[in-house]
């Protein structure tokens, strides 16, 4: 394998650290371009310029990068600075999208990469259809984009997943939304990042869904593996959607995962075909060991602060819904 100069914009919170990190055990030449204000003593021996991708690119002008590797670019805004000075040094340019750039997840329904993109310029997902569109402007046949579903694993600070292994680890009845067949997906950062390194060492291109394992995974999967790893006595009791919601408990925000399945325009979000970049060498570790590590990191961590935007269920507040219900 040939070794790569890689430039990652961002790499040291959570995605692009885990993407730093594999892609130095790999062998390449890795760049952090960030603004200093988290995890600047990260990675010793890698060059860190510091800046802002929206003011200050500066210190990029005239620089070349055989791979550029773009964790978080939210606005076509924030991709004009960064083409102005490194579109002409050519390089492979890996845009990590989301799968929330399509216009809608009809319920039952599996979506391939050539579904309707989300209109508009309002919101994370239409922002991030046009950051996409605009890096196909840029750089052409030489861009990857990479549309993850939920990412999890060591470091992810907003809770989303970590809910589930620390909630059942903590045993008693555990109110658990929805079906036990239906299917979830997510994606465990270290097979995401290294799925990127792998699209940078090889070259891959085009535009794919990365997120998993595949439709077969159900949320009664995901709580039987953290049961398994916790050996915890919880009691999973299932709540329908329509009760679920009449109690004005959120989905996904109050219950991580939980998309009522007969929504008509978001029930089929977990329905990701990612064949296509399964044939390109993208594989995925046991949940066992994404929620084993999760909570080990989770334990080691603590107190860390969860964004505020991704408050889940209380412990009072389940109990409440579920001497309600039952």
């Amino acid at each position: 394998m040939t070794s790569k100069n890689i430039l990652i914009i961002g790499g040291t919170i959570f995605l692009g650290r885990h993407i730093a990190e594999e892609g130095l055990r790999r062998g390449h030449s890795i760049t952090l371009f960030h603004r200093g204000i988290h995890g600047a003593e990260l990675f010793p021996t890698c060059e860190h310029i510091v800046g802002d991708r929206a003011s200050n690119v500066e210190q990029l002008r005239g620089r070349s990068f055989d791979v550029v590797i773009d964790t978080c670019g939210y606005k076509p805004g924030d991709l004009e600075l960064l083409a102005e000075v490194l579109a002409p040094c050519q390089p492979h340019y890996i845009y990590i999208s989301t799968i929330s750039v399509f216009a809608s997840y009809p319920k039952g329904l599996s979506f391939s990469e050539d579904a309707p993109l989300a209109p508009g310029n309002d919101g994370y997902g239409p922002e991030k259809a046009r950051s996409e569109e605009r890096v196909r402007d840029v750089y052409g046949d030489r861009a990857t984009i990479i549309r993850p579903g939920l990412i999890v694993g060591p470091f992810d600070l907003t809770a989303r997943f970590t809910y589930w292994p620390t909630r059942i680890e903590r045993g008693g009845t555990v109110l658990v939304p929805g079906s036990p067949d239906r299917s979830v997906q997510f994606i465990d950062v270290r097979d995401l990042a290294a799925w990127v390194i792998h699209c940078a060492s090889t070259e891959v291109l085009g535009t794919y869904n990365a997120t998993g394992p595949d439709t077969r995974f159900t949320m009664n999967d995901l709580c039987g593996s953290c049961i398994r790893v916790t050996g915890s006595d919880a009691a999973l009791t299932w709540i329908d959607d329509e009760t679920l919601l009449a109690q004005d408990v959120a989905p996904w925000k109050d219950l991580p995962l939980w998309i009522p399945e007969d929504d008509e325009e978001m029930g089929g979000m977990m329905l990701a075909d990612v064949r296509s970049a399964l044939d390109k060498g993208l594989t995925f570790r046991s949940c066992d060991e994404t929620v084993r590590d999760t909570l080990t990191w989770h334990h080691q961590a603590m107190p860390y602060a969860v964004h505020e935007a991704f408050s889940t269920l209380s412990a009072e507040r389940e109990a409440e819904i579920l001497r309600s219900v039952l």
